[in-house]
């Protein structure tokens, strides 16, 4: 099974001994590879810095648009995502998420888990992850 780490600098670096995504090939017959995303958080890739302090929407779109940085990197987009796991500090702010959620998977989206963690990196209110196949 070939394995390539998958990194972009249109997405925060790794904030720990993690890779942003990992692709593996599928069946060569089958074609195309499955890209397993890290969760992401509400980084500005640029400066390093949580933006949207206490606007979950905020954070949302930041999250979702590293996610789509990394997914570009490894030849795949949101398109492209077949699960996602959401993780919130408080799972009454499920409901704005969506909201922006729903902008980012107009069509068809992905099979989800949303869970309620006791914290997040940085004190983010929100992370996601997801599994894309691509090509």
């Amino acid at each position: 099974m070939a394995r390539e780490i998958v990194s972009s600098n249109q997405a925060p670096k790794a904030i720990g001994p993690y890779s942003q995504a990992v692709a593996v090939d599928l069946v060569p017959a089958a074609g195309g590879r499955l890209i397993f995303c890290s969760g992401q958080i509400p980084l500005d890739p640029v400066s390093g810095e949580m933006v949207g302090a206490g606007d979950v929407r905020v954070q949302t779109e930041r999250v979702l648009q590293n996610l789509d940085a990394v997914l570009r990197a490894g030849g795949a987009s949101l398109a492209a995502v077949v699960k996602t796991t959401i993780y919130l500090a408080d799972l009454q702010d499920f409901g704005a998420v969506n909201e922006v959620y729903a902008r980012y998977f107009p069509d068809h989206p992905p099979a989800r888990a949303t869970v309620q963690v006791a914290g997040l990196p940085r004190g983010s209110m929100v992370e996601i992850d997801a599994i894309a196949v691509a090509g």
